[in-house]
């Protein structure tokens, strides 16, 4: 049957982008399917900041009156000014086992990176590197979690099938939590904080962090700057994270570590893992779905590492261990057995260092692919 691909021009259209994953994984064991809410808040040029600095259009691809796939297309300008790569980005890319609907929606976005001059297309990437990346390579038997993709085997196929090649690589471990802190890592956090005069804050209330909210998002801003992609974070959308994020943290699972002065300068942000609550919820938070989210929160025995980072001046001297020792002591406690690293680039051997302590094993890998164009 013919592929037919229309631009999503309407509210209309957009809740058909945002529901197709829903059918495409209904009760699919491992994909964990994100809040509808959210999706659209991301996707909604009136509500994400990113669209100060970013273009984005969005296309469905029909057979006969069904959606079979869907993709989106950044332009991210601040993305061209800093790493000077005229590349177009593709995001929110799902599609049925059909080499035809995955040629029609990508040559989409490649036409109209073409249309602007753009000499590459790379992803999948969202607007910002807080948003969801890179495609699942290895790993499909895993279950997936809030903060990433998780696409069907089939995708990478069709993918390299169109002309896409590696560009680089995310990997992801899986940590089993010891029943004790490891005596080296305590050893050497201890000896880390007396050596550069640190501090611990011990967080009670969500309320307890959200002084350093600035402050974290502003070292995110300079400890990710050499990373895949990366642009800084307007204050506007600093501001933004800051009240989607933190209304719902867990301040025993968050660690913060500060200077003589009182800067911010270490920070570990992770949540029990809501992979099963929000398979349950099915991306609504009504009727249940709150509920479902609540009860992970309060008890749990698998936690989620989301974001760490160092001030770059402290970085490889050891405040990471400060940072896993504090989590890890929160994680015991609290009956976590197992934690989900989540990305880190395959070339991040600082991140990579703070697993020596744990027993790991690399369970997941994505990508982001890249093809150049013929203009």
């Amino acid at each position: 049957m013919e592929i037919i691909v229309k631009e999503v021009v309407s509210k209309k259209d957009l809740k058909k982008f945002i529901n197709l994953p829903y059918d495409l994984y209904k009760g699919h064991q491992y994909h964990v399917p994100p809040l509808k809410f959210d999706e659209e808040g991301t996707l909604r040029k009136d509500k994400n900041p990113a669209f100060d600095y970013c273009e984005a259009k969005y296309w469905l691809a029909y057979q006969g009156d069904k959606v079979v796939g869907r993709i989106a297309g950044i332009l991210n300008k601040s993305y061209i000014e800093k790493w000077h790569n005229k590349y177009v980005r593709f995001g929110w890319f799902d599609f049925i086992d059909d080499q035809q609907v995955v040629n029609a929606l990508i040559g989409q976005v490649e036409n109209w990176a073409k249309e602007l001059g753009m000499s590459a297309v790379h992803g999948p990437l969202g607007f910002t590197d807080l948003d969801h990346e890179g495609m699942l390579v290895e790993g499909f038997d895993q279950l997936g979690t809030l903060a990433t993709i998780y696409n069907h085997p089939y995708y990478p196929t069709l993918l390299s099938n169109a002309g896409y090649i590696k560009d680089v690589d995310w990997l992801e471990y899986k940590i089993t939590l010891p029943k004790v802190v490891p005596e080296k890592l305590e050893k050497i956090a201890t000896l880390v904080q007396k050596r550069y005069e640190l501090s611990v804050i011990h967080a009670k209330k969500a309320k307890d962090i959200l002084p350093y909210a600035t402050q974290l998002f502003h070292l995110i801003n300079s400890a990710y700057s050499d990373l895949y992609g990366v642009v800084p974070l307007t204050d506007k959308q600093i501001s933004y994270y800051t009240k989607q994020y933190f209304s719902f943290i867990r301040p025993d699972f968050v660690s913060l570590v500060t200077n003589k002065e009182g800067k911010l300068v270490g920070f570990g942000i992770t949540m029990p893992s809501l992979s099963l609550a929000l398979q349950k919820a099915k991306g609504n938070l009504l009727p249940f779905g709150l509920f479902h989210l609540i009860k992970a929160i309060k008890k749990n025995n698998l936690g989620d590492l989301y974001l760490v980072a160092v001030d770059k001046e402290l970085q490889g001297k050891g405040v990471n261990a400060i940072i896993m020792c504090e989590l890890t002591k929160s994680y015991i406690k609290a009956g976590i057995e197992y934690a989900e690293s989540n990305p880190e680039l395959e070339t991040n051997r600082h991140v990579q260092a703070m697993w020596q302590y744990y027993d790991v094993q690399q369970h997941k890998r994505r990508r982001c692919f890249i093809k150049q164009l013929n203009n």
